[in-house]
């Protein structure tokens, strides 16, 4: 044992009344999660509402997916996001241009 007790050992447990803001929509639950994932890699708890509710009550569904977070994580929430989406895309390299490849 290392001398710590219990219950320095857990994660506290979310405060009752903690606010919670929405601070990305999405129109899929894949958009969401992948944005929920960006998110929580960088520390940042995110919780999805909205998808499976919508889909059980209205045929085909309606609206999409709402990620939020902590009041106080939240403008660094949407700075992560915005900075995601101003990223250039990726390049696609041609496995025959990689000079590894080749041999």
């Amino acid at each position: 044992m290392d001398g710590r007790t219990k219950s320095e050992n857990t994660t506290p447990a979310p405060e009752p009344n903690e606010r919670l803001v929405a601070v990305f929509d999405a129109k899929d639950d894949a958009e969401a999660l992948v944005v929920r994932g960006l998110l929580e890699s960088q520390g940042i708890e995110a919780l999805l509402t909205g998808s499976e509710a919508e889909k059980d009550l209205w045929p085909g569904g309606v609206g999409g997916c709402v990620l939020r977070v902590r009041e106080e994580r939240a403008e660094e929430a949407r700075r992560i996001i915005a900075e995601y989406r101003d990223a250039p895309p990726l390049e696609e390299t041609d496995v025959t241009d990689d000079p590894a490849a080749t041999g």
